[in-house]
């Protein structure tokens, strides 16, 4: 996280006396990225956080993945997976390489306790309501949210409202942060930064939930693992530092735009080791006379990008079934951009001044390994996608 915060109660001093009522020592644990070097967090515990009674094997399954051989464009239809389950075990797999692994569920139920111990993790809520309970506090998180959750915070989903929470998951193999553009050397959002410090939710106070013979879920580098823990880890006093969850609306982001059409990373909200997350919003159209207000044909040179339609495309795109909560896959060296009679009609509209907004809502994970894929695409795939690119 680019500032400090602070909740509860802490001491004067890191790592001095802190005593419970009883008279005891809280239990601190910093949580501290890049060996101590980089952000951290300190929390203080009422019970030892790590005192594990057992520990057994989480078998994570659908991990395989399929290389995009033939290389082709796909489209996918993530609604045809929404089996429900939880945002933890109930994930499906739509794509990965080694920096990032793109899921998608449809939460009907509270998830376990979790924490992911290779990465930080990127949720984005298409549909539905949810508290995101941590142990650095709670979140209520709802439509168009990104709640960004950092590596192994103990953490669990809780659907709050009449219908399931939709997620588009990205667990990254590093952290998940405002590109380093949007920030000063001290952690300041500057003020070209399409978004600052002020859309950015946090907990408000800490969360305690009393329990014994905990369970935890934990994702890492060899597979999963549960480990049961004498006290609920959800025992924190009181914290400090930069490190920890935080939820910003896709709404909040302020659109950049030009006289000509502005190119992707215009709309990029995070960047993480070996991929980027865009988030593309409704605004006005470029404002040159003779300005083509769709995108240029463009070859991935150099990345994969899954575009995560959050409402269904409009215009031309309309008749391509790029409904609300489709993907399309457009991997490294294949050509696309827009389809002749979506150039012709936005060219024409906008001539008519027909066209002042685009409302596109979109999420965009540019990655730059080939990514593969899952099997939920393999499941919900559209095998006619590659046709619509003839004659464009």
């Amino acid at each position: 996280m680019p500032f400090y915060r602070s909740l509860g109660q802490v001491p004067h001093k890191r790592h001095v006396q802190f005593r419970k009522p009883d008279g005891g020592l809280y239990r601190e644990e910093l949580m501290g990225t890049e060996g101590f070097s980089s952000d951290s967090a300190l929390l203080y515990h009422t019970y030892a956080p790590t005192d594990v009674v057992a520990v057994t094997t989480w078998d994570i399954d659908g991990r395989e993945t399929t290389p995009n051989h033939p290389l082709k464009p796909r489209l996918v239809h993530t609604h045809k997976v929404d089996e429900g389950g939880d945002a933890v075990t109930g994930r499906r797999l739509l794509a990965s390489n080694e920096d990032v692994r793109v899921s998608y569920v449809v939460a009907d139920q509270p998830s376990p306790l979790y924490r992911n111990a290779m990465g930080d993790e990127m949720y984005f809520v298409e549909s539905g309501t949810a508290r995101v309970e941590t142990v650095f506090g709670a979140l209520e998180v709802g439509p168009r949210d990104f709640v960004i959750m950092p590596t192994s915070a103990t953490h669990r989903w809780v659907p709050t409202g009449d219908e399931p929470v939709r997620l588009l998951i990205a667990e990254s193999n590093g952290g998940i942060r405002p590109p380093k553009r949007y920030v000063s050397k001290s952690g300041q959002f500057l003020e070209h930064s399409p978004y600052c410090e002020r859309d950015l939710r946090g907990p408000a106070e800490p969360l305690i939930v009393e329990g014994d013979d905990v369970d935890v879920y934990v994702r890492h580098r060899a597979g999963g693992t549960i480990y049961t823990y004498a006290h609920h880890p959800f025992d924190v006093v009181g914290w400090d530092g930069h490190l920890y969850p935080y939820a910003f609306n896709m709404d909040d982001y302020e659109p950049i735009i030009g006289r000509i059409h502005q190119p992707p990373p215009t709309f990029q909200a995070f960047e993480a080791p070996g991929f980027v997350i865009c988030s593309f919003v409704p605004h006005k159209v470029e404002y040159h006379p003779d300005a083509v207000i769709v995108p240029y044909n463009h070859a991935n040179v150099d990345s994969d990008e899954l575009m995560f339609y959050v409402d269904a495309a409009g215009g031309a795109r309309a008749g391509h079934g790029i409904d609300a909560g489709t993907i399309t896959w457009h991997p490294a060296g294949f050509i696309h951009g827009p389809h002749t009679n979506e150039l012709e009609m936005a060219v024409q509209a906008y001539n008519a001044g027909m066209i002042e907004i685009k409302n596109m809502r979109a999420v965009m994970i540019d990655t730059f390994r080939p990514l593969e894929l899952g099997e939920a695409s393999l499941a919900s795939e559209d095998s006619d996608y590659l046709a619509t690119w003839r004659n464009a």
